[in-house]
């Protein structure tokens, strides 16, 4: 059975917010157009595999900055996560499974995790 860790709650709670704002990030990327700058479509099939994109009117400015804003935080919050004092007292053998816990955390019940 492996070893359970008792995370510090600022680091799951900045384990949590990752989770959310890469979640944002990810639908915002998917809604928005494939280019960033306006683009015409193209199709090109003289490579392995057809390539086809239709028109691209970019992103505006609005767009851009949210992007930008949330990439931003997403680098705070990995930065945070990963250099956060906790680690030092686990064992570097150990730190592996240590991080695979703590970005499933989120994933167990509280009542769970206390009854453990």
């Amino acid at each position: 059975m492996a070893k359970t860790y008792e995370f510090p709650s600022d680091l799951r709670a900045g384990q949590e917010e990752l989770h959310q704002v890469r979640a944002e990030l990810s639908v915002l990327l998917k809604r928005l157009p494939w280019s960033v700058e306006p683009l015409d479509a193209f199709s090109d099939d003289n490579g392995w595999r057809k390539v086809e994109r239709p028109a691209s009117p970019g992103w505006t400015a609005d767009e851009q900055a949210e992007v930008e804003k949330l990439r931003q935080r997403e680098h705070e919050l990995a930065v945070f996560v990963s250099c956060h004092r906790f680690w030092s007292e686990v064992a570097a053998a150990e730190r592996v499974e240590a991080r695979m816990q703590l970005k499933h955390a989120h994933e167990i019940p509280a009542e769970e995790e206390d009854q453990g």
